[in-house]
């Protein structure tokens, strides 16, 4: 997966900031008359240089971290020219904000005449957009863009959250040629520097110099810290992947203790799990919601009445509380309203619906549990030490005898035990209300399963006619509901999936177990497809697959470095009943082939079998057994769909007798 280790900063001093070596601003001929990478000839653009420097000092009366970026990229091809706009992300508090300086930035260019000209960026036309409440985007475009071009920029931002220590990221969508970043840390400050990431450095040194830090009287020594990486190819996202964060070869800073440089007062910031067990367990909005189960056990009474059976219970509850508290798309693992209020409201956020769910369960006398996790779009969390921002989610832990289960009940078409795609992400943390945490695996025993089944006849006038019979069932099941749910009607629904299919006209339909989501959902159409224009023909051409035949591998790499994530195992099936006219027979059959991934990892297989001269049946099956495949079973996968698409090229063919 991604290979993660920690380096303790515990030097006392940090070196001076000036003595950072950046690079020398300028172009030279060769890298104007650059053509391509020749590591990377299709990349479209290339960092030639990048060097970034950080360090907490003194900046205008009061303590800051002051952050300076510089970088030089070659561009190639018109789809390069995206790089010479820049955007630099920025927080805003509700009484400070960060802030992005001296802006400066060039296009190097050769002219008509072959002459190398400078366009010089102007400063005025920096300008700032609030993306929402607590952040900003400063955006400004390198002059003069073109195919051929080299930009170079550099900007200082000035940021008063030196407790956020900014990391830096290696990798990017195009290649780097060098990348240099130096950190400047006081002895007041601690931090734990995380590197990530499958590319080695290819230099990191450490040195301390003297006194390089001075505030309100007081002095330290300060860490120097240089980490480089040469030839770092681009990173290239690819389907089935979490967050791009979790794998790009990258360094984070996490605070671990500071001493307040007027009060000389030592504050520890990362703490062991058992005070951040403690911290949660007293807080307001998180554990004194779960343990208000009193509050609870009035309002449940009438809903559990008569139910002894333990799982009849816990799924009633589950119910209850997706009916009683919509989600107001709020995230994180506090409640904002409290039980009380989202329940009198009938709204709240994530943690305001699964906490109250963890306390309904408990005060039926379940045994149930939150746990934090961060979902996949949001990154991993570092298991070495707590990190409470690292999670923003939170959800229900069930335990009825030995059976577990993982229960999220803010989207009203989530089935008991299913969990959404986005909370399936590595590890959560377990927080219980009476021992210590611990981590647990996030994972699910459910799947994703649909069988289409079609019994159809072809006419004499060349149209195919019968029944399409789908059931779906896990993640497959949930994911039809909610297409069905986006459309007023169950029958606007069918009319819209009728004019999606050009040669079909749906004549019946009929869906079951639209809202029973403990049960497969089941679609029936009585259906008439265009196949062919008549059979007056001797040969007809069909393909087998016709309802939905992959043509496109996603999976496009030499080498994947990291995991192929769907978060679940999958199961396809396809069983068709064909019934042709009196006048044909199947001179050339589909392909019979079985295909298979190492150590029982998934499948593809066909059979065909004809019953008479004028009926046979088809059918194919693919499944992937895991969730998720390493690195090392990539090539497999990629093999396995190009023989995939190969074979569903194939068509059948049937003959006049």
């Amino acid at each position: 997966m991604n290979r993660f280790f920690v380096i303790l900063l515990i030097f006392i001093g940090l070196s001076n900031w000036a003595s950072a070596q950046d690079f020398e601003t300028g172009v030279s001929n060769d890298e104007i008359e650059m053509a391509k990478y020749d590591k990377d000839p299709q990349a479209n653009a290339v960092f030639l240089n990048e060097f970034g420097n950080t360090r907490i000092d003194e900046y205008m009366d009061h303590i800051r971290l002051i952050h300076t970026y510089h970088a030089k990229i070659k561009i190639f091809t018109k789809e390069g020219l995206t790089h010479g706009t820049i955007e630099i992300p920025i927080h805003n508090g509700d009484n400070s904000a960060e802030e992005v300086n001296n802006v400066t930035g060039f296009t190097y260019y050769k002219d008509d005449n072959g002459i190398i000209q400078k366009a010089e960026f102007e400063s005025k036309k920096v300008y700032t957009v609030k993306d929402y409440k607590y952040g900003s985007t400063v955006k400004f475009a390198l002059p003069a863009l073109r195919p051929g071009c080299v930009i170079e920029f550099k900007y200082e931002l000035i940021s008063p959250y030196w407790d956020h220590f900014r990391g830096w990221t290696f990798q990017d969508d195009i290649p780097k040629i060098n990348s240099q970043y130096e950190v400047h840390i006081p002895g007041f400050w601690n931090f734990n520097a995380s590197i990530r990431g499958v590319l080695k450095l290819t230099k990191s040194t450490s040195e301390v110099e003297r006194e390089c830090f001075s505030s309100g009287g007081s002095k330290a020594d300060c860490s120097h810290i240089t980490y480089n990486m040469k030839d770092i190819p681009a990173f290239v996202d690819e389907d089935f992947m979490t967050a791009r964060k979790n794998f790009l070869s990258a360094i984070y800073f996490e605070l671990v203790e500071f001493t307040n440089p007027y009060t000389s007062v030592k504050t520890v910031v990362t703490k062991q799990w058992s005070d951040v067990d403690r911290q949660l367990k007293i807080a307001d909005e998180f554990g004194s919601q779960v343990k208000r189960i009193s509050l609870l056990k009035e309002r449940i009474a009438s809903v559990i009445a008569g139910k002894t059976d333990e799982l009849d219970k816990a799924k009633t509850l589950y119910a209850w509380i997706k009916s009683q508290i919509k989600w107001n798309d709020y995230i994180g693992i506090y409640s904002s309203e409290g039980e009380k209020k989202a329940l009198d409201t009938h709204s709240g956020s994530i943690a305001d619906i699964n906490l109250t769910l963890i306390t309904a369960l408990n005060a039926a006398g379940l045994n149930a549990e939150a746990v934090l996790l961060s979902t996949r779009d949001h990154g991993m969390v570092n298991t070495l030490y707590p990190v409470l921002t690292d999670f923003n989610y939170v959800i229900a832990r069930l335990t009825i005898g030995e059976q577990t289960y993982l229960l999220d009940a803010t989207d009203p078409l989530l089935s008991f035990g299913l969990l959404p795609l986005k909370c399936i992400n590595d590890k959560g943390r377990v927080i219980s209300m009476t021992k210590p945490s611990y981590w647990m695996e996030l994972s699910t025993q459910q799947k994703a399963a649909t069988t289409h089944m079609f019994d159809l006849t072809l006419l004499d006038n060349g149209k195919l006619k019968g029944s399409i019979v789908n059931y779906y069932k896990g993640y497959d099941a949930y994911e039809k509901r909610k297409a069905i749910k986006k459309f007023n009607s169950i029958d606007e629904y069918v009319e819209d999936f009728d004019e999606k299919q050009p040669k079909l006209k749906v004549l019946k339909s009929d869906i079951t177990n639209l809202d029973s989501l403990e049960s497969p959902l089941r679609e029936t159409f009585e259906v008439e497809i265009d196949a062919f224009d008549n059979t007056n023909h001797d040969k007809l051409a069909f393909n087998p697959y016709f309802w939905e035949k992959r043509t496109t591998n996603p999976f496009k790499l030499a080498e994947r470095d990291y995991p192929v994530d769907w978060a679940y195992a999958s199961d396809k099936r396809l069983v068709l009943v064909m019934h042709l006219p009196a006048q044909y027979t199947v001179e050339t059959p589909p392909q019979v082939v079985a295909y298979s991934l190492p150590n029982k990892g998934g499948m593809f297989a066909t059979t065909f079998e004809n019953q008479d001269n004028n009926t046979f049946t088809f059918s194919n099956i693919t499944q992937f057994n895991k969730s998720v495949y390493d690195p090392a079973e990539y090539p497999y996968l990629k093999e396995l769909f190009n023989k995939i698409i190969l074979t569903e090229k194939g068509d059948m063919i049937f003959k006049k007798k």
